[in-house]
């Protein structure tokens, strides 16, 4: 049977993204908003993405900002979508992410990556070892080890962390991802707005590989997709030339903050194609348009959940993005 965009939770990816206009600072109350916008239009998660050394982007501090975000909200879901774990200690970010549990019980989701989410030169100097992404799997159980009760008796422990409930989430944009996620039975997030060439293929292994774990009897899948939602199709086509030019500055190494849409933005046809192919997945347009792409991705993917993130550069539209796709859930219900 096909799947209606009512038949599964949605959720949010944010980056605390830095308008030309405004600062980290600024950043962080925009966040915030649309954490209790998403909140109150019944979205299930508010996840936020750890990146380093971008003018765009002020996440890097990602536990800290989580707590923020946690604190000024009541019932959603808050996570990190994710921390890349070969720049952290596992002790650390058990120990972070137990504080976190301990202060909002129920409400924290741990989601890991394996990327430096950077460049080389600033992995290098996170890290400071350049062998910890190859340790990942590894990593991955060690943290898990931490917050296990089974762990009481060792001689280093999370304290907080030890014995909570935080599901570990992997995260990916590869077959390898795909195989550790289902290897080691957890959820699995793929990060198909930037990096969609092997999302079908890696929700196959994943799906036909999962082995049962004490956290997950089935797999649960949930893609990351661009969307951006406005009253008609041509509105939404010019607010996405603000996210259009940030990926062009991924494209072309010309970093900065999140600039105001144009509507007559015009790109490189080179550069253009290479950033449709890196943002395959982004639905852009009225409510029709979107309900009738979103529809078809969840029934092409077979998502059990979809994360969204809108980069959109005046706070009420982005907001009214999230407003229309939960408009258009509750209308198609069975």
């Amino acid at each position: 049977m096909s799947k209606l965009l009512s038949d599964i939770p949605l959720s949010v990816l944010d980056l605390a993204v830095i308008n030309a206009s405004g600062s980290p600072a600024n950043s962080f109350y925009r966040s915030l908003s649309l954490a209790r916008k998403a909140e109150s239009l019944g979205f299930k998660r508010f996840w936020m993405a750890e990146h380093h050394n971008m003018d765009s982007i002020a996440s890097s501090a990602t536990s800290i900002l989580l707590g923020y975000i946690a604190g000024g909200t009541s019932t959603i879901r808050v996570g990190s979508g994710g921390i890349m774990l070969p720049n952290h200690a596992p002790l650390m970010v058990a120990e972070q992410f137990g504080t976190l549990e301990s202060l909002y019980p129920g409400r924290i989701d741990l989601g890991l990556g394996r990327a430096p989410g950077t460049d080389q030169l600033t992995a290098r100097a996170l890290r400071r070892d350049e062998q910890s992404a190859y340790r990942f799997p590894q990593n991955v159980q060690e943290l898990q080890r931490y917050f296990s009760v089974e762990n009481r008796g060792s001689k280093v422990r999370a304290i907080p962390g030890e014995g909570l409930d935080i599901p570990i989430w992997i995260l990916g944009s590869s077959t390898d991802s795909a195989r550790m996620a289902s290897m080691m039975g957890l959820p699995y997030a793929f990060a198909s707005h930037f990096a969609p060439r092997q999302l079908h293929e890696a929700k196959s292994i994943y799906r036909s590989g999962f082995k049962p774990s004490s956290q997950l009897n089935h797999p649960y899948f949930m893609p990351c997709i661009n969307v951006i939602a406005a009253e008609t199709d041509r509105e939404a086509e010019i607010l996405a030339t603000s996210a259009q030019k940030l990926f062009m500055g991924i494209i072309t190494g010309e970093r900065f903050p999140l600039q105001p849409p144009e509507e007559d933005f015009v790109m490189d046809p080179m550069a253009k194609a290479a950033m449709e192919q890196m943002t395959r997945y982004s639905f852009v347009g009225g409510p029709d348009t979107i309900n009738r792409e979103l529809t078809k991705f969840i029934n092409e993917t077979g998502a059990d959940e979809l994360m969204i993130v809108s980069h959109i550069y005046d706070t009420h539209a982005r907001e009214r993005s999230y407003e229309i796709v939960r408009e258009l859930q509750k209308v198609n219900v069975r």
